[in-house]
């Protein structure tokens, strides 16, 4: 009698950046961010257009589904909880403790509602609730193909866990599994702190973090220094947080996170729309700088515990590409990975990892190592622009890679929609904006007209992986964007518009493996001019997702300065 396929469906959901992803006898159908398929972005609503994608790929039922794999363990907040007297105690935390203890209560509370109702949608399946930084720890390792490395996870909040060490190791069965050696427990969170210093620059804490990163390339960090390497102390084991500048944290709204003495000791609250000023660039220096320091520190820690000569990054601090290319640049591992999708969303495929694995599910895990285009492809679709009456459809002459590169030589900016969507938070040439390097005034261009942004905002190169020494330094792969990287005297000279003010680029290398259309259109550039580097951006605009399907993408076509879209083989102009 043939068996059936085990199926578990791993789930990141009501909190932010909702994501689903599938595995069936281990190999991964897909994993999406629902954002990329409802326009809204960071939801934290259940991802059902995520998970009508997935069944629909495979013809599976709900009740086909052996296993949900949720992204928190409820009971684990209550650990918080027990820790209220030792708060209370402090003249530095007393204010906060009580409210402190409850509100981690409550959420561990809500957290076991939600698995119910996942119990309710899916009545057939187990509901399997995974260690945050466990979910964390899977999708890093397991994405990285190796068969043993360091894993550390740097993030906001897990239950009550901030930052993880642990040692991953790939079974001969195939199913990768991660040691957990030492680990941080909240208030102790560099998430936290850049998250709170991020809102009190004036930005969306939890989104505009990376808006601050590139502010600091153009500050000074001696001016606040001292505050940061008090406020931030790094330790033997880890590092601890001053409670008088981040006040303890107590999950409910209306809570400060940082507090007024750190506005007596830096500046006051920026209003979103006030003029950005030096004080503001010097804060977000010395974040910056400081939050790098805390990164070495726990890269160095995670190479003496575990004696690996190789490190997975994970979790939200882990896409901070400044601080992973001093990591690599620190040369305490051979090489440094970090996942197409570091962040929360891509829990959903760790849990659903470990839901394969707890259930003792059959087969060893494929589909996932090196992998991030991974969502819905729309090529077969039939394109209709009737809803776009400013919008025409023209056939394209010869091949579309040296179509795309004459255009690209001319000035144009391009959106690209090909094939199966960007897993994470950077676009990898499936969902992107191409522009020439070479155009005087391209960057002012793309932040003014096009992605509508501040003016000091980067943009990332992509090259060809052959020819990536030529204009960069950091000595490894970098298939997604992950890291920054020095450049050379050639990348100063002839492309100074990927160079940012601190001398770093956030670098893309693209091999004829990973994507062959893209490679295919860096080569044609590159015999035109002779650099296989093109500006890489995301194909949406400022506040928006990366656009996940035809429609969002033709509506950013028409509501930005775009001046054509090469939408899976068609040529679309305003």
């Amino acid at each position: 009698m043939r068996r059936s396929p085990s199926v578990v469906l791993g789930l990141c959901a009501f909190t932010h950046d909702s994501a689903a992803a599938l595995l069936v006898d281990g190999r991964l159908v897909g994993f999406v961010e629902e954002e990329r398929l409802s326009g809204v972005k960071h939801t934290k609503e259940y991802p059902s257009l995520a998970v009508d994608w997935l069944t629909a790929e495979t013809g599976l039922a709900p009740a086909d589904i052996d296993v949900v794999a949720y992204n928190f363990q409820g009971p684990r907040y209550f650990a918080a909880v027990a820790e209220a007297p030792r708060w209370a105690l402090s003249s530095a935390t007393r204010a906060q403790a009580l409210q402190r203890a409850a509100g981690f209560a409550k959420v561990g509370v809500r957290t076991m509602r939600r698995l119910r109702s996942l119990g309710h949608r899916f009545p057939q399946a187990r509901v399997h609730p995974v260690l945050h930084h466990r979910a964390h720890q899977l999708t890093a390792f397991a994405a990285s193909g190796w068969d043993e490395a360091a894993v550390l996870v740097v993030d906001s909040l897990g239950e009550t866990q901030t930052t993880t060490i642990g040692r991953g190791r790939l079974h001969p069965s195939g199913r990768p599994d991660v040691e957990v050696l030492h680990a941080l427990r909240d208030p102790a969170s560099l998430g936290y702190a850049y998250g709170a210093v991020t809102e009190h620059l004036g930005w969306r804490r939890g989104d505009e973090e990376g808006t601050v990163m590139a502010l600091a390339a153009l500050g000074d960090p001696a001016r606040f220094r001292d505050l940061f390497e008090q406020a931030i102390r790094t330790s033997g084991t880890g590092f601890t947080l001053d409670p008088s500048i981040f006040p303890l944290r107590v999950l409910s709204s209306g809570h400060a996170r940082t507090s007024p003495r750190f506005a007596d000791l830096t500046c006051r609250p920026r209003a979103a729309d006030a003029p950005v000023e030096a004080v503001h660039q010097d804060l977000a220096a010395a974040l910056q700088e400081r939050t790098d320091e805390v990164m070495l520190h726990l890269a160095r820690r995670a190479r003496e515990l575990t004696g690996s000569r190789r490190l997975c990054l994970g979790g939200g601090v882990a896409t901070n590409c400044v601080s992973v290319g001093r990591i690599v640049d620190a040369g305490f591992f051979e090489e440094v990975f970090v996942p197409p999708a570091p962040g929360d969303a891509g829990t959903a495929l760790g849990t659903a990892i470990a839901g394969h694995m707890d259930r003792r599910g059959t087969g060893p895990l494929t589909g996932i190592a090196g992998e991030c285009y991974l969502g819905p492809t729309f090529s077969h679709t039939t394109l209709d622009l009737g809803r776009w009456p400013t919008l025409h459809e023209h056939r394209l002459p010869g091949d579309p890679a040296e179509f795309l590169a004459d255009r690209l030589v001319a000035g144009a900016i391009v959106g690209l929609f090909q094939g199966r969507l960007e897993a994470g938070p950077r676009a990898l040439g499936n969902r992107s904006i191409l522009a020439s390097p070479l155009q005087a005034g391209v960057v002012k261009r793309l932040n003014a007209t096009v992605k509508f942004r501040e003016p000091f905002r980067p943009f990332a190169p992509m090259v060809t992986e052959e020819r990536a020494d030529e204009f960069f330094t950091l000595g490894q792969r970098a298939p997604f964007m992950s890291m920054a990287s020095g450049v050379t005297e050639a990348a100063r000279e002839r492309i100074p518009a990927v160079v940012h003010a601190n001398g770093t680029a956030r670098l893309q290398t693209v091999s004829s493996a990973q994507n062959p259309f893209i490679h295919r259109v860096l080569e044609a550039f590159g015999r035109r001019t002779g650099v296989p580097v093109l500006i890489n951006t995301s194909l949406n605009v400022k506040g928006q997702p990366i656009c996940g399907t035809p429609d969002m993408a033709l509506g950013c076509l028409v509501g930005s300065g775009l001046d054509a879209l090469l939408l899976d083989g068609r040529w679309i102009t305003k």
